[in-house]
């Protein structure tokens, strides 16, 4: 019954568009990097009985469903209870040296986003926890915010959410917690936020979505582990290999764009600057000038994917 439930509520974002970048070949072997429910993996082992899979996450319930959506590919999939960034560990070890083809979807999974229990969507009242590997040893965005300084959380809104009013909301939160009562519940936060920035006026997204962005974005460290999860991935792609990585928010494509653009040989240091620091090397073909994104009826039909940004490159010989 739960896995009915997971295949209804997950639609992989950008599928097509994913599969015909990534060009999966017989006899391949493909990684996914943020399994989630395995809608991508089941879309690339169905076309070929020949194709090996290897399934990362850090969400031990989204392994625990995938294996089960995915179970009737007997041994071609294998999945791994990890974070993305721990891609070279896990390649040593499933024993595989090099791999044709890794994906990594870095937006919240549908499971995460439609639980009312773990704290990542203020359409619920629950514990404001964030934490995407729930049995993680990690501070929750509510400990995080009973105690970090004012000054440490609005710059985690400001610059992980963007928000122009991170100062004001800041400063309700602290306000809240030195009379006692410090934020612990998702509803609570939202209340607060929209209280805090309320402009007499609807906006077309809840006001405290970007607030919700930063505090999940600082509680799992996800902006500190992308660029060095692009370069580790480029480093283990055979010749010839292919990467997709969707982003949602413009951090972290930010992040994707400018860490290939130095893998295909461009580089950001000042013109002045004697030698290379940025460390420029020209290793990929980036395949993606501009990001691809999702069309009309895709975005109609799963309004996830209306910030969905699909950017790949093919490793060079």
């Amino acid at each position: 019954m739960l896995i009915n439930k997971a295949e209804n509520i997950h639609k992989p974002v950008l599928l097509a568009e994913t599969l015909q970048m990534l060009d999966p070949q017989p006899g391949e072997v493909f990684v996914d990097a943020t399994l989630g429910l395995g809608g991508h993996t089941e879309a690339i082992l169905a076309i070929s009985g020949d194709i090996q899979a290897i399934g990362i996450d850090q969400d031990a319930r989204a392994i625990e469903l995938a294996e089960q959506r995915l179970a009737h590919f007997g041994n071609q999939f294998e999945a791994f209870h990890a974070n993305f960034s721990d891609i070279l560990l896990v390649l040593e070890k499933a024993g595989i040296e090099k791999a044709d083809c890794i994906l990594a979807d870095l937006g919240v999974s549908s499971l995460q986003f439609d639980s009312e229990t773990r704290g990542f969507s203020f359409r619920f009242d629950a514990p404001l926890d964030m934490r995407m590997d729930a049995d993680a040893d990690t501070e929750t965005a509510a400990e995080l915010l009973e105690t970090l300084s004012e000054f440490e959380i609005a710059r985690i809104i400001y610059e992980y959410g963007e928000e122009r009013f991170s100062r004001r909301i800041a400063r309700r939160i602290v306000e809240r917690r030195e009379r006692g009562e410090p934020v612990k519940t998702t509803g609570e936060l939202a209340k607060l936020v929209e209280k805090a920035i309320w402009r007499g006026k609807k906006d077309k997204i809840h006001p405290a979505t970007k607030t919700f962005q930063a505090l999940r974005i600082a509680v799992n460290d996800e902006l500190e582990i992308i660029e060095q999860f692009v370069r580790d991935s480029v480093k283990i792609l055979k010749a010839g290999g292919r990467m997709a990585v969707i982003t949602f928010h413009s951090l972290e494509d930010r992040i994707v764009k400018q860490t290939m653009q130095k893998l295909s040989g461009k580089c950001f240091c000042p013109p002045r600057m004697p030698v290379c620091v940025c460390r420029a090397s020209r290793e990929i073909e980036i395949l993606t000038r501009k990001p691809v994104t999702s069309g009309e009826e895709e975005t109609d039909n799963n309004p996830r994917a209306r910030s969905a940004k699909l950017r790949t490159c093919r490793k060079i010989d």
